[in-house]
């Protein structure tokens, strides 16, 4: 399955991670969730990085550094060293960086991943708008973080400071549910200045596919995530595959209602994704076939009719919304439908 319907030809006949050289792995919703590992993940990229695929770790959550990232996913069972993963706030420090003199100030609102990052850029983080910042930084501070630090923001941006976010996600997966994310900690300090939106750097934006390609060197990249409008369409936008899996937060109704920018290349129940060929979508009786289903758009309603795996039945009704729909989103109800498939 891919935005026309069909895998590309050796992804059905091989494992997608000998297709590609390089998974680029997002974390929250992929690898882990709340801290634990998600079912098959270790066990799968196991196989995959033993396969000869080199996995990075592309996180928009700029709190923790690259070291604490890499000890997390190791005691987790996922081998990893600094060097594979990749933060927003790595890319933000460079798009300051971009922009503003060596040595400068910077006003910090998040963790030490933001810290670390500008550091290694030769930038200084200060904490109070009255340190003379050139410039200010928001990422993810995680569920401590205090309300006065949204105030030294406030102070700062409404004095005309330029305004920089690590990412605008409004939500992050946490053990208890959806939480609030560093979008909405933007928008706080938007509200309260009126100022316009920050230059951001984090997926989708073209500065964390830069940063990533920088970091891996990869040439055939993969992106693999849980997010349609981070990590599916930051891989649309950098003009790479990609391969969504379920086991974060897009459920099936999203992702047949999703417009082009957000249709991924390939998608699947969870990373075992990486270690099979994707099935070939196939045209045939004004409908679309995968594995044993076969999914149609009649009488402006979804339908799908057979047996089989869940996720083949999902991939068929993607490639019949995605085709009714053209260049927008399908607005047909798709509830009857995917419980039909078992989802």
């Amino acid at each position: 399955m891919s935005q026309q319907t069909r895998t590309r030809p050796d992804a059905s006949a091989h494992a997608l991670s000998e297709v590609y050289d390089t998974a680029l792995l997002d974390l929250d919703g992929v690898v882990y969730a709340g801290g634990e590992a998600i079912a098959h993940a270790v066990d799968a990229l196991a196989v995959a990085r033993g396969g000869g695929m080199h996995l990075a770790y592309v996180t928009n959550n700029a709190f923790r550094t690259p070291d604490a990232v890499a000890e997390h996913l190791t005691e987790l069972g996922v081998p990893a060293e600094a060097s594979d993963v990749i933060t927003s706030a790595q890319a933000v420090a460079r798009l300051i960086a971009d922009q503003v003199p060596g040595g400068s100030r910077i006003l910090v609102v998040g963790g030490d991943g933001l810290r670390v990052a500008l550091r290694e850029r030769g930038l200084v983080p200060v904490e109070s708008a009255d340190d003379d910042p050139v410039a200010v930084v928001q990422g993810y501070g995680g569920p401590d973080l205090a309300w006065g630090r949204f105030a030294e923001a406030s102070y700062a941006v409404a004095r005309g400071v330029p305004w920089f976010a690590s990412n605008t996600d409004l939500t992050i997966p946490s053990a208890r549910g959806i939480a609030p994310g560093n979008g909405a900690a933007v928008e706080v300090v938007r509200i309260a200045t009126g100022a316009e939106p920050p230059q951001v750097a984090g997926k989708p934006l073209p500065p964390m596919h830069r940063e990533t390609i920088l970091r891996t060197g990869a040439e055939r990249p993969l992106v693999v995530g849980d997010r349609l409008d981070t990590d599916i369409e930051g891989a649309n936008v950098g003009g790479v595959d990609s391969l969504l899996v379920l086991t974060g937060v897009t459920d099936g109704a999203q992702l047949l209602a999703a417009a082009p920018k957000h249709r991924p290349t390939y998608v699947d129940a969870d990373l075992r994704g990486l270690l099979g060929g994707q099935p070939e979508v196939a045209e045939a009786g004004g409908g679309f076939v995968c594995g044993g289903w076969t999914a149609a758009v009649r009488g402006g309603e979804l339908v799908v009719e057979g047996e089989g795996a869940a996720v083949d039945g999902l991939r068929a009704l993607c490639a019949a919304a995605w085709t009714y729909a053209g260049d927008g989103a399908c607005g047909l109800d798709a509830s009857k439908a995917l419980d039909g498939v078992g989802l």
